[in-house]
């Protein structure tokens, strides 16, 4: 059976995340998407704990979780996490996020117990914790074999292991003797994996993907997903579908376009700035409104680690599928900035009613019968997204990416206007 899951997101005990982020409501936004697991994330907060333990309960031989009182949800839930690790490496501050993968209530108590010696758990759903990323590794994995530890949205300029900002031009240099134990690495929102095929060096990881999402709403959470061929749901296939890099079970990742990610390109939101590469290389880096250090985006980075040539596939490679939000295409095509209108609603829950969820609809539904059901051109844009027949404009410094559904539209340059007036040469 075909198996969809994000395993990264957020509880209401994180910063900048919904308050209504609990479990049921969770389930209730996982099914509309599509989703069969769902991680919990902020497993170590002692609330959010509390009430996984309350509401959850163990699906028999699976070590996966669903609601105790509405068992016939089909949401599973695996237990997550994200930790953040700050620490000085060669005289300079590192700040890395990781996912954190476990099997049962039981081993999250232990690994809590552990990690509570670095930091407040009570602070934040997402810990900060003053310890280095080998200590963690080591911290997690004795508590039992069977955990995993993921690089968490590894470009991210400030907060990925290969972030512009704060992190490492190698795996190794940031978890060091602990490497042994890294199986995968999360792309993140602005990176895909033609992207990471870059980089022989990481030809021997799986490549994941999740949605980081700090709402249930179904243009957040899902938005990127791992799909499986499984026999059965349980943790324990999962996780060795990753390790092992098996590519009968771990059939696809469901990816937004790069561009979407709010880090893609090199910029800086508060002039309007956003450059591509080899423009952001021209400018040296720096704003040419402000003077002020731009932040550098994930495809710039990229293109300094990368050993091989744009366009290159390993032989090994796990293949993905580019997606985008049904609500923001539906927003894209009626020319409204935000998916909460009740227009787009109406026709987000039509084609969910009809399809069962927002997955069927953008991955298997047919231009002819998606237009049985709405307009022709909302249909077309379905189709259009799922065959990468779009464009979007980068993200930059913060600033998500957007969707331009128009031929008229699509045909313009993906650089904010502002910076096309300025004519400026070089400010090295």
């Amino acid at each position: 059976m075909r198996v969809i899951a994000d395993l990264h997101i957020h509880s209401c005990y994180s910063r900048a995340t919904s308050k209504r982020m609990h479990i049921e409501e969770i389930a209730r936004f996982a099914k509309i998407k599509g989703l069969n697991i769902v991680g919990t994330g902020d497993f170590t907060h002692p609330k959010w704990l509390r009430e996984m333990q309350e509401v959850l309960i163990e699906e028999s031989g699976t070590r996966l979780y669903t609601i105790a009182r509405k068992p016939e949800s089909h949401v599973y839930f695996m237990i997550t996490t994200e930790v953040s690790t700050i620490f000085i490496f060669k005289s300079k501050v590192r700040k890395i996020h990781h996912v954190i993968l476990t099997p049962t209530i039981e081993t999250t108590v232990q690994i809590n117990e552990r990690l509570a010696k670095y930091g407040d758990l009570t602070v934040d759903g997402r810990p900060t914790l003053n310890m280095n990323a080998p200590c963690l590794v080591e911290e997690v994995m004795e508590v039992s074999s069977e955990n995993m530890v993921i690089p968490a949205h590894a470009w991210t300029p400030w907060f990925g292991v290969f972030g512009a900002s704060s992190g490492f031009d190698s795996i190794e240099d940031c978890y060091q003797d602990m490497t042994k134990h890294i199986y995968a690495l999360e792309t993140g929102l602005s990176s895909d994996p033609p992207m990471n095929w870059r980089l022989s060096r990481l030809d021997k990881l799986a490549l994941v993907s999740n949605s980081d999402s700090h709402s249930f709403w179904p243009w957040r959470i899902g938005r990127e997903a791992n799909v499986f061929e499984l026999k059965r749901p349980s943790y324990r296939e999962i996780v060795d579908a990753i390790r092992l890099k098996d590519r009968e079970r771990f059939r696809f990742t469901i990816e937004t376009d790069p561009a979407y990610g709010k880090y893609h390109w090199t910029g800086h939101r508060k002039c309007n700035i956003a450059l591509s590469p080899k423009e952001a290389i021209k400018f040296g880096n720096i704003c040419p409104v402000c003077r002020r250090k731009l932040t550098q985006g994930v495809e710039q980075r990229v293109e300094k680690l990368a050993d091989r040539p744009a366009g290159f596939k390993p032989d090994n490679a796990i293949g993905f599928m580019r997606l985008l939000p049904l609500s923001e295409i539906i927003a894209a095509v009626l020319g409204v900035s935000s998916p909460f209108t009740q227009k787009v609603w109406c026709i987000y829950n039509l084609l969910v009613e009809r399809f069962g969820n927002e997955y069927a609809v953008l991955m298997d539904a047919s231009k002819r019968t998606l237009s049985k059901s709405v307009e022709d051109r909302i249909a077309e844009a379905i189709v259009r997204v799922r065959e990468g027949q779009v464009k979007v404009i980068p993200g930059y410094d913060g600033v998500y990416g957007k969707l331009v559904i128009s031929e008229k539209s699509s045909a313009e340059k993906p650089v904010p206007q502002r910076v096309q007036q300025l004519n400026i040469t070089d400010f090295r």
